[in-house]
């Protein structure tokens, strides 16, 4: 059996979503993540952006602050190993700036990868957009709903602060007790 010349190359969605980060409040995936998935070092991969920086604008890929850092390790548990790596804040790519990857690093690898990963944005957002829908919907059904469901909570809230009356016991009494009453 002979082998094709490109091999199909698949990485879960699972990891691909977990990597993704809202972070100024843009989806972006961390270029030590993204490096991984290419399998290639992280310092390769900023290597290749910054030799082509002028196809990645701030809406594509930015630098971390400290503070966004200092946040996103403490979202991830990096290991002391781990840390010596981390000089600089990482760059973190938009999904713009992920479709860019694929021009600037010329692997067969990346290049599948880079589908992958914005199949998978393509399908976070569709479900976002489905799910903004349902909250529409559900969100019209509580306006159409809301007098009769008041209505409903008063009547119960009525029943329950409603004082109730002494009631007289069930049964028969005989004229003695009727006598001490």
């Amino acid at each position: 059996m002979k082998k094709s010349d490109k091999e199909i190359i698949t990485v879960p969605n699972e990891r691909i979503v977990r990597g993704i980060f809202l972070i100024r409040s843009k989806k972006v995936m961390i270029d030590r993540d993204l490096a991984n998935l290419y399998g290639v070092e992280t310092r390769s991969l900023n290597q290749a952006v910054r030799r082509n920086i002028d196809r990645f604008p701030v809406d594509f890929m930015f630098q971390l602050n400290q503070e966004e850092t200092n946040i996103w390790k403490s979202q991830i548990v990096i290991s002391a190993a781990d840390k010596k790596g981390l000089r600089k804040s990482p760059l973190v790519f938009t999904e713009q700036g992920v479709a860019m990857l694929s021009s600037v690093l010329n692997s067969d690898r990346a290049i599948m990868v880079n589908i992958q990963i914005i199949r998978t944005f393509t399908q976070m957002r569709e479900f976002l957009s489905a799910n903004k829908d349902l909250k529409e919907k559900i969100e019209n059904m509580e306006k159409k709903y809301d007098k009769q469901m008041r209505d409903i909570f008063e009547a119960i809230k009525r029943l329950l602060t409603e004082k109730t009356k002494p009631k007289n016991p069930i049964g028969f009494r005989d004229k003695q007790e009727k006598l001490k009453c």
